[in-house]
């Protein structure tokens, strides 16, 4: 058995410093211990982030450079050059980028070394709904572009990457069913679902928060990004039905829009609807302050719009509830519904605003169903969705791929 150590040059899409919990915590805290190490490759453009001090990183150019699209595969292939010249990598890994993955995978070609993609999002699928939402909206200055970028992409991705790769981890058992009906064989793809960090999700460990704004009120908690594509005006329509039958109802929606223009719109819309007294929207915060407000929570919201881009998805909201012991509605995409099904910690129904509605009255009244929910969560999650736990596969996996003498036990 080879248990020397690996090293990885991985091409990121996210900005660098990662924040990602699939980046920083699994790749920064949990693979070194398993014997892996990872040169990142990026853009930077993030507001924080730690010290990388699983192996390297490698920072070339700016996500806010106004042609970084374009420049990012040079960028990520001088990246790759300054990874290389610290060490020869045993493989290259790309995760979600189309044009940076060629490149790649002609240079893994050339150094003899295995080429894996990382999926954790159809980015093809992503770039045809962004085609698709101009023409809908008649924008079509802008169309033919995102037309070429979306038919390029495809041809990419699924005729040339994804079939010469010599694994592709997934982010779900639905993508890696979904990619097998395009011809990629299953046994060189692993999924590996959203997890969460055991110590930070620690109840215990948590300061609650000490809002004024939630005294005497029954908190519903959405935790997550806002914005249109996530139908996140859907929050709004349940919090209507709550109030007609919980006034005291109020839902904490803790997190940000992807751009201001999105903020404004869900202000609106609560201030259309006439909800600012049942609706906190807290904008971004630092995570030890969000969880504060989520362990106030007695419910936690989960609705997810079916489809392409998200049926394949594996929502980290949810098992960030069950981890702190909160009971969760979630409607019914595939890992969801797995996760509710096999943890009995919440209720799964469809993305209805009367069916969440019911389920959530149901968690607010129903004491002992809640209390047994909010019991079984964290015992699944500790030992199914931890970053400790989804570690040991996904270094078996890469022991597997890069020692043929076998996985690491």
């Amino acid at each position: 058995m080879d248990t020397r150590p690996f090293s990885i040059a991985f091409i990121v899409r996210d900005p660098l410093p990662p924040l990602r919990a699939d980046v920083a915590t699994l790749f920064g805290a949990e693979m070194p211990r398993h014997g892996v190490r990872t040169e990142l490759v990026g853009q930077g453009g993030s507001a924080g982030g730690a010290p990388w001090h699983a192996g390297g990183m490698h920072v070339v150019g700016h996500l806010r450079h106004r042609s970084a699209g374009l420049l990012a595969p040079l960028w990520d292939a001088l990246g790759l050059l300054r990874a290389w010249r610290r060490g020869r990598p045993d493989c290259i890994q790309v995760r979600d980028k189309v044009a940076s993955a060629l490149p790649a995978l002609l240079a893994a070609r050339l150094l003899r070394i295995p080429f894996v993609y990382w999926m954790s999002f159809p980015i093809v699928e992503g770039f045809e709904a962004r085609r698709d939402a101009l023409a809908g909206r008649r924008r079509w200055l802008g169309w033919p572009a995102h037309a070429l970028r979306a038919f390029l992409s495809r041809r990419l991705v699924y005729r040339l990457v994804l079939p010469a790769a010599d694994h592709v981890f997934v982010q779900s058992e639905a993508m890696r069913d979904w990619l097998a009906t395009l011809g990629i064989a299953r046994a060189r793809m692993t999924p590996v679902p959203m997890g969460v960090d055991a110590v930070l999700f620690d109840r215990g460990a948590i300061v609650p928060s000490q809002d004024p704004r939630l005294a005497g009120r029954r908190i519903v908690l959405y935790l997550g990004r806002v914005a249109q594509s996530r139908q996140s005006d859907f929050l709004l329509e349940v919090a209507e039905r709550l109030r007609r039958q919980l006034p005291g109802v109020l839902l904490v929606i803790a997190g940000e829009a992807p751009s201001s223009d999105e903020m404004v719109w869900m202000r609106s819309l609560i201030a259309a609807r006439g909800l600012g007294r049942h609706v906190l929207l807290t904008g971004w915060l630092p995570q030890a302050l969000a969880l504060g407000y989520a362990v106030r929570a007695e419910v936690g919201l989960s609705p997810i719009p079916r489809g392409a881009l998200f049926d394949v998805s594996s929502p980290t909201k949810l098992v960030e509830y069950l981890a702190l012991g909160i009971p969760g509605v979630a409607n019914d995409i595939p890992d969801q519904a797995r996760v509710l099904a096999e943890s009995g910690a919440g209720l799964c129904v469809p993305m209805q605003a009367d069916a969440f509605a019911a389920a959530t009255l149901r968690l607010l009244f129903d004491h002992e169903l809640a209390a047994r929910c909010a019991e079984r969560g964290p015992p699944w999650v500790a030992a199914n969705r931890t970053y400790d736990i989804l570690a040991r596969e996904v270094a078996r996996t890469y022991h597997r791929i890069l020692a043929p003498c076998g996985p690491i036990r």
